[in-house]
């Protein structure tokens, strides 16, 4: 006769697991603000005027920094963000946009290719080029910063793999 677990325990077993499973994942690095917008970059880059001032928490990977007098500008390849408010650099570009800092910003603190999270608030537009194309790039003054690191980015993706098997993965 087959071993089988009470249904009590199953019942017990499943849903402490997925807990465990969902305490792994680090909390959001920034809390959400009131009124902070869903829209990707791309949708506010289409009508700007819509958007006015209005709180972001994006991510993406930095495609170049300039630094200006007063102000450093970063500029970003947009991607969708984690529940940790990570950059899911594996998910297709959702536009671009320049996360526009007070003062000087150290080019070598944030590397090009490097992933970073930003909180602030838009402030308007300006159009650019991307290469020869015509862009409209959404500004972000931001408030809070974050780079993250490769240690950082694996934290809470857990090694295990469902297929055909079982497996661990080292990464």
């Amino acid at each position: 006769m087959p071993f089988r677990l009470p249904s009590c325990l199953i019942r017990v077993a499943i849903p402490a697991l997925l807990l465990m499973l969902a305490a792994c994942a680090p909390a959001p690095i920034y809390k959400n603000p009131t009124g902070a917008i869903s829209a990707a970059p791309f949708q506010v880059a289409q009508t700007p005027e819509r958007f006015t001032e209005a709180s972001v928490i994006w991510g993406g990977r930095i495609v170049q920094v300039k630094n200006f007098p007063d102000h450093s500008e970063i500029e970003m390849l947009a991607y969708p963000l984690d529940s940790s408010q990570r950059p899911k650099a594996n998910d297709s570009g959702s536009g671009r946009f320049i996360a526009m800092m007070p003062g000087y910003v150290e080019p070598l603190d944030y590397p090009v290719g490097s992933l970073m999270t930003v909180s602030g608030r838009l402030a308007g537009s300006r159009a650019g080029k991307v290469g020869e194309a015509d862009y409209v790039f959404p500004l972000v003054s931001v408030a809070q910063s974050h780079v993250w690191t490769a240690d950082e980015m694996r934290q809470g993706h857990n090694n295990i793999h469902f297929g055909l098997g079982l497996g661990v993965g080292i990464h």
